[in-house]
């Protein structure tokens, strides 16, 4: 992956997480990695594999040609958006996740908070997350309509946490 990017991944100027200075003396462990990478000539190549799969939305297909990876490692338990290399090999290696009301339509698993919870999108573009750690026939709760909402949700998640350390919904 290539550098940490200067604009967040709607673009926005990433504002420093000021509440890094204190977060060792808050939580008595140092604080984690909160990168947003920039994509590299392989993660826009593999996002180009991933638009002919037909299990992507076309802004997840955008994102990835942009940004490589997201880590808000200290927010909550934490979020993280996975490089699209490894939810390609996610896909080789487990196959599609069944997502929708029925989960007759076919998802990818796009990242994680954390705790063990999986972010999992279809060609609708609807972000879902498991309510357990298992993908085995998830349970899955929307949260958001389409990637754009997903990643403002993200966003001010990481305002609410640096504002008074609670991570909000999401």
């Amino acid at each position: 992956m290539a550098r940490l990017t200067e604009t967040g991944p709607l673009g926005d100027a990433v504002t420093p997480y000021r509440a890094v200075s204190e977060f060792e003396r808050r939580h008595g462990f140092p604080p984690g990695t909160n990168q947003v990478w920039s994509a590299d000539r392989d993660d826009q190549a593999a996002a180009r594999a991933l638009a002919e799969l037909d299990l992507a939305s076309a802004d997840l297909v955008t994102f990835y040609d942009s940004i490589g990876a997201v880590a808000r490692a200290d927010v909550g338990n934490g979020y993280f958006v996975d490089p699209v290399r490894d939810v390609l090999l996610r896909l080789k290696e487990y196959g599609a996740v069944g997502v929708g009301a029925d989960q007759e339509a076919r998802g990818l698993v796009i990242g994680w908070n954390g705790g063990g919870l999986c972010y999992v999108t279809g060609s609708s573009g609807v972000v879902y997350r498991t309510l357990t750690a298992s993908l085995d026939e998830p349970e899955l709760d929307r949260v958001a309509d389409d990637l754009r909402q997903s990643l403002e949700l993200l966003e001010q998640s990481l305002s609410r946490f640096v504002a008074n350390d609670v991570p909000g919904y999401l």
